[in-house]
């Protein structure tokens, strides 16, 4: 449970922690502080805004993934699904729906799965 003396020590703390950053931010030629933790991070983005220095923060360098991660990015969207536009019945919607709803899948992913069903049998005959 927290008290008022917790609540009140967390105050003095933060405005403690507020006031160390606003030296560090006017000694400083960034427009934002240097952080010692990510605790101290936190603390300060807490009651500090960064839209009015935003314009003036120095942009980042592009990050690059490791390559199995970029390895896996790319397979990933080599397998993407692409959309399709597809016309059904009204009532051949709402069946699916209603279908799809009774096994707790999405009716989109049923419509998928009967398509990938349909394929599979038709390649077997061929």
């Amino acid at each position: 449970m927290i008290t008022a003396r917790d609540m009140e020590a967390t105050e003095r703390r933060l405005t403690q922690v507020g006031d160390q950053m606003k030296k560090k931010l006017s000694s400083a030629k960034s427009p934002l502080p240097k952080f010692r933790s990510d605790q101290e991070a936190a603390e300060y983005f807490e009651s500090h805004s960064v839209a009015g220095v935003w314009d003036q923060l120095p942009n980042a360098r592009q990050a690059k993934p490791l390559p199995e991660l970029a390895s896996k990015i790319r397979d990933r969207h080599a397998r993407a699904k692409s959309p399709i536009s597809l016309r059904l019945a009204p009532e051949q919607i709402a069946a699916a729906k209603h279908i799809a709803a009774a096994k707790s899948v999405g009716y989109q992913t049923q419509l998928r799965m009967w398509i990938a069903e349909g394929i599979r049998r038709e390649v077997k005959r061929a």
